[in-house]
């Protein structure tokens, strides 16, 4: 088990990381999902043994690792600039970490085999590195983090440079490959999609914290912080006041900040007195995302842009209804210091 308590780090006046604790059970994968400059990064390199803490501990199997060099960790870490080495092929790049561990030829060659048969590139051995694509570096790069068998694997955006459709490919593959091979793992990314997709649980940080940390459901359904909500990219965050009262009507949820799910609204032709509570408004915009429509709804009264999840056709100006499911609705606690 990897264990970080207290963890803090400061750059002059920026706290990077600030009294981060995270524990992470073997075998388990872990997202650390943030915007940039959010220290997730500062996380995984404090994990690495690359950037000290100023205080706080990292511990593996209860055992400290203050002092403990890099190489001595048994740590792979792989960055989104892969760093591969342009005058060797594909065998050499990936036999790296092997060779510092004076491994035999014969037993190096038979382990290069084996990864790059388990990122789909078997036969690419005497490839030279600038004839691969970006997705067959990439699979390279985490051929040779997977080679000498890490206690960890951290991955420091390992997709973020690849293009949206060659990403979206890669991570379905990641996902199975990390399941398949059951290793511990921190994944760093700012993309939701791809934590949701690759982690047991998710770490959202914000300012050098971790704000939310739960399966992917979890925080979704349950985001507990508005930036948190908001990062995710949950659109209607919404104050509420005493008595439920918003400004289109009337809400079940406790005064203070609160989401309402976009998958939350039902179209309804007439209201039913009674029935769950309603918002009606006029359509400002509509896009067309596949299996739905999504609606920026203008709630009348109030003038609050709601935006709707809805599988029927509307067209910008139309005057619609929907009712509002409470289970959909989930309070929200401001930002403590």
């Amino acid at each position: 088990m990897l264990t970080v308590s207290g963890a803090t780090v400061a750059f002059g006046r920026v706290q990077a990381l600030d009294r981060i604790d995270l524990e992470v059970a073997t075998g388990e994968v872990v997202a650390i999902l943030g915007p940039s400059g959010c220290g997730k990064s500062t996380l995984l390199r404090a994990v690495a043994g690359l950037q000290p803490l100023d205080t706080g501990e990292v511990r593996w199997d209860g055992q400290d690792l203050a002092g403990l060099p890099v190489h001595r960790r048994d740590f792979g870490l792989m960055f989104q600039e892969h760093a591969l080495f342009s005058h060797r092929d594909v065998a050499a790049n990936v036999a790296f970490g092997l060779r510092m561990q004076k491994i035999d030829v014969s037993a190096r060659r038979r382990r290069v085999r084996e990864v790059l048969a388990l990122v789909g590139l078997a036969g690419f051995e005497e490839r030279e590195i600038a004839t691969l694509s970006g997705g067959e570096a990439q699979r390279v790069a985490l051929a040779r983090s997977l080679a000498p068998k890490p206690q960890l694997l951290m991955l420091d955006e390992p997709l973020g440079s690849l293009d949206r459709p060659r990403r979206e490919e890669l991570t379905e593959e990641l996902r199975s490959l990390l399941r398949g091979i059951g290793m511990t793992v921190l994944h760093v990314t700012h993309d939701h999609d791809e934590a949701f997709a690759v982690g047991d649980r998710v770490a959202v940080m914000q300012s050098g914290r971790i704000a939310r940390i739960g399966t992917p459901a979890d925080i979704w359904h349950d985001p507990r912080r508005a930036e948190v909500a908001r990062f995710l990219g949950h659109a209607n965050v919404v104050t509420v006041g005493e008595s439920g009262a918003v400004p289109w009507g009337r809400l079940p949820a406790p005064a203070g900040p609160a989401v309402v799910r976009t998958d939350a609204f039902s179209r309804v032709d007439e209201p039913v007195p009674g029935a769950d509570p309603v918002v009606s408004g006029t359509v400002a915009d509509v896009r067309f995302r596949g299996d739905r429509f999504e609606l920026t709804l203008r709630t009348d009264p109030g003038d609050v842009e709601l935006v709707v999840r809805d599988p029927r056709r509307a067209a910008i100006g139309d005057r619609l209804s929907y009712a509002i499911a409470p289970a959909r609705i989930a309070s929200l606690e401001a930002y403590e210091d």
